[in-house]
């Protein structure tokens, strides 16, 4: 027999929070979170979504031991934005159990129609830059830690379910060109874009100087993505708890910030050396020796992250991503990197992807949301 039970302590968080680490113990494609970022997430006094969001979590227990866990999201300003009526799932996972993962999702039902809901969809989490969509291809391969791994299982319990897809993203593996013709190549495109457009790259001393410039990126950030799937803007709170998490990570060499000739922000690349073994090593957590090994893992790696990249809707179609590109190429050559990995793209949003047409790339992940109907 299957209890679900609403997490409300603090003991009953952390259970839910590790259990991804529980589950995926002996899967090596398996990358975990931050721990304590995933604690804070559920915490209102440390998360500002909190203030237009009302959220819930569950664990699925069996004999006293944990087989499974799903949140649940009422965004009232996603519902308001895009005209829905819906409740968002959230970090779900589960053993393979028709049971388990049944009694999960009548959780979040129950509660998506207490609360007036028509459909509940998913996997998405407070704003577009948590984690969000269910991997349906790619198990082989290595997970980031800024996306989610599940067993291929997972989906053929949505369907049974009655979910079905809504979105689909998908992420590209990138390999670094190091032959002088694409490198002389990206280097003239660049050049010739920034004279044309009268641009530059900001130039940056210290990590201080980046505060300003990320809190400009995710301004930035609100009205790029602003028509893409299930986004709503960032309010000035998130904006700072979300330049906080950033900014530790900016290498000038692998980030790049494009101003025009007022000094205001037209477009920015960020990435970071892969942290991705690192957080596996330490499950997640910095203490007592993870931030050594993420340390270590930002100077000397061979695979790039690419976290976020944006243009205001005015340049979007004047090659500014060229610029961006061709100084995180720089920083790959000179770090010795051999391959980047995206983070998930709408598979619609064709101007993202059009951006690797100077690469060799490989499309070797899909991660879908699914939506159902409630009755």
């Amino acid at each position: 027999m299957v209890e679900i039970r609403q997490v409300k302590t603090r003991s009953e968080l952390r259970k839910f929070v590790n259990y991804p680490n529980v589950l995926y113990r002996d899967v090596p494609q398996f990358i975990p979170a931050f721990y304590g970022d995933d604690l804070d997430d559920w915490n209102p006094k440390k998360n500002p979504a909190f203030s237009y969001c009302e959220a819930k979590c569950w664990l699925a227990l069996r004999d006293g031991k944990v087989v499974g866990r799903i949140g649940a999201i009422l965004s009232r300003r996603a519902n308001e934005k895009w005209g829905l009526n819906r409740m968002r799932f959230t970090q779900v996972d589960f053993i393979d159990d028709f049971e388990v993962s049944s009694a999960l999702f009548e959780a979040v039902e129950q509660f998506a129609r207490e609360k007036g809901c028509t459909e509940v969809h998913g996997p998405l989490g407070f704003t577009d830059l948590d984690r969000e969509g269910m991997l349906v291809e790619g198990f082989d391969r290595r997970s980031m830690f800024i996306t989610y791994y599940n067993h291929p299982y997972y989906n053929d319990h949505l369907r049974r379910l009655g979910y079905e897809k809504d979105v689909d993203w998908v992420e590209m593996l990138v390999e670094v060109p190091y032959d002088e013709h694409t490198i002389t190549r990206m280097d003239k495109l660049s050049e010739r874009v920034m004279r044309y457009s009268n641009l530059h790259i900001a130039e940056v001393k210290s990590r201080k100087d980046y505060k300003p410039l990320i809190e400009k990126v995710f301004e930035l950030i609100n009205s790029a993505y602003s028509d893409l799937y299930g986004t709503v803007p960032l309010d000035e709170t998130q904006i700072k708890r979300y330049a906080k998490k950033f900014i530790p990570l900016i290498n000038p060499d692998l980030a790049c910030f494009v101003l025009d000739e007022h000094n205001s922000l037209v477009g920015f690349g960020v990435s970071a050396p892969s942290m991705a073994m690192a957080m596996k090593k330490s499950n997640g957590r910095l203490l007592p020796f993870g931030f050594l090994r993420v340390l270590r893992a930002l100077k000397v790696n061979d695979t790039l992250d690419l976290f976020l990249v944006a243009v205001i809707p005015e340049y979007q179609n004047k090659a500014v991503n060229a610029i961006m590109l061709n100084h995180v190429l720089k920083g790959c050559l000179k770090m010795g990197i051999r391959r980047a990995e995206t983070g998930p793209q709408l598979e619609t949003n064709h101007k993202v992807q059009s951006q690797w047409n100077f690469f060799k790339t490989e499309q070797h992940k899909r991660r879908r949301c699914y939506v159902k109907a409630l009755r």
